[in-house]
């Protein structure tokens, strides 16, 4: 019987889907499974578009075409939960598996919290996720630094702090760390996450860990929910899945490199943070040279996944401090924004991958919620007790 906190290793009994798939197709298995069965109404996932660089979002209803989204798209850098909540309408009338990195599983729970996600109609298989890569600046590198033609890559791969660019003919791999210090690599926001394996998922499932006869050809599955348990016993028992016992060596190789991966995202908070720190205020003026930048677009508004208001208090016709016409606008248009969402940030960088002005909003918002989870023992996506943090708690009062 699976329960909860129970690992495996694992790969696809179909034998395409496994040729297909990375690390043996599991992940690709487990939402074909739940498709044929019935338990869930469409697979909401992402395929390549036009090219490797290029992932969108495709809802699935049909088994078949499941294999459509086999293998990874580390240049796929949207957030799932905005598809479910705005045009699913947060699975309220459709039963749904997701797949989720760990923003999108952070961001959906958050939803869920604020009752703008069904969870009972929700399935989340989780992926392990060491970053996300920003396509055109990743087209950049593969000419500049890996000295390949980007089109003819035909896989790239995060693995043992490395990133590995593949074509048809050939295979590099260079440092993340070395990327990063040259300004590639992964985007600003990925550098500084600490969630690596989607705890708040139903299911994890990557790589990390699988070492043995198996590397390479099976997936490391951890459970975290009494769903998940459920699903992951299903597809077992059907014969969806081949599962055996990790080795233990792997279990702990995969505990090394997430705390390899959370440490370096600490290093990246120390360069990216600032150093007074202080409470909302405090932060937002040091950023307010950045923030004047702003053109009152709201871009960053219509991107972020946890914005769902019907009447935005931000509009044109809110509060004389929001007036039109007046750039920059009032640093209170940017605290009336932070105050309203950051609490729940997920740092998933939507909003800052929109601004024309290229302000690091995403840093903003990920440096104030970081000091809240430090502060009040808060953990995004994580805590379902705990109501949001209000303004008056980023106050200290």
């Amino acid at each position: 019987m699976v329960q909860v906190n129970d690992v495996y290793y694992a790969l696809s009994s179909n034998d395409e889907i496994a040729e297909s798939g990375e690390c043996g197709g599991a992940v690709t298995s487990v939402l074909k499974f739940l498709l044929e069965e019935g338990i869930v109404d469409a697979v909401l996932a992402v395929k390549k578009g036009a090219d490797l660089y290029d992932a969108v979002p495709t809802l699935i209803t049909d088994p078949e075409k499941v294999i459509e989204s086999a293998g990874s798209l580390h240049c796929g850098t949207l957030n799932m939960a905005k598809v479910v909540s705005k045009y699913l309408q947060g699975a309220e009338d459709i039963k749904i598996a997701v797949t989720t990195k760990p923003c999108d599983a952070m961001t959906l729970r958050e939803l869920m919290k604020k009752d703008k996600v069904n969870e009972e109609n929700v399935v989340m298989v989780g992926l392990n996720c060491g970053g996300t890569l920003p396509p055109v600046q990743t087209i950049e590198m593969i000419e500049k630094i890996y000295k390949l033609d980007p089109e003819n890559v035909v896989k790239e791969e995060i693995a043992k702090g490395n990133l590995i660019i593949e074509t048809a003919d050939e295979e590099k791999e260079i440092s993340v760390d070395e990327l990063e210090d040259e300004g590639f690599g992964r985007r600003t926001n990925c550098r500084r996450c600490e969630t690596n394996i989607p705890k708040m998922s139903d299911l994890a499932l990557g790589n990390w860990g699988v070492i043995g006869p198996l590397a390479g050809k099976a997936t490391f599955i951890e459970v975290f929910s009494e769903k998940g348990a459920d699903v992951l016993e299903k597809a077992i028992e059907s014969g969806a899945l081949d599962v055996q016992d990790p080795i233990p060596k792997g279990v702990e190789i995969r505990a090394n490199i997430d705390k390899a991966m959370v440490n370096l995202a600490k290093k990246w908070q120390g360069k990216d943070f600032q150093e007074n720190g202080g409470d909302l205020l405090t932060i937002v003026a040091q950023y307010q040279n950045e923030l004047n930048k702003c053109i009152k677009c709201f871009g960053c508004r219509e991107a972020c996944p946890l914005c769902y208001c019907a009447e935005c208090t931000l509009e044109a016709n809110g509060p004389e401090w929001v007036s039109k016409g007046e750039l920059p606008p009032s640093p209170m248009f940017h605290l009336e924004r932070l105050v309203h969402m950051v609490d729940s940030c997920t740092n998933c960088g939507q909003c800052e991958e929109v601004c024309p002005g290229e302000i690091p909003l995403a840093k903003i918002a990920h440096e104030i919620n970081s000091k809240l989870q430090e502060e009040y023992g808060y953990v995004r996506g994580m805590d379902e007790t705990k109501p949001p943090l209000s303004y008056f708690a980023m106050q200290g009062k």
